[in-house]
């Protein structure tokens, strides 16, 4: 039987090259003006989710 990916994982996750999955962090959407330089620039390129949520990942995301 075939395993079902979650769909809420599949469109916020991304798994880069090396194996490693990545995600955005949140606030970087609207009401921008209000928030400082440092604030906006941090974290610009993702996150790298850490070792010990990838069971977890592996449940939302089995083919990935």
């Amino acid at each position: 039987m075939k395993l079902k990916t979650h769909s809420g994982a599949k469109k916020r996750i991304r798994i880069t090259g090396s194996g490693k999955a990545m995600f955005q962090k949140s606030a970087k959407r609207h009401l921008l003006t209000n928030k400082s330089k440092k604030a906006k620039s941090r974290d610009k390129n993702g996150i790298i989710v850490s070792s010990a949520h990838k069971k977890r990942l592996k449940k939302l995301l089995p083919y990935a």
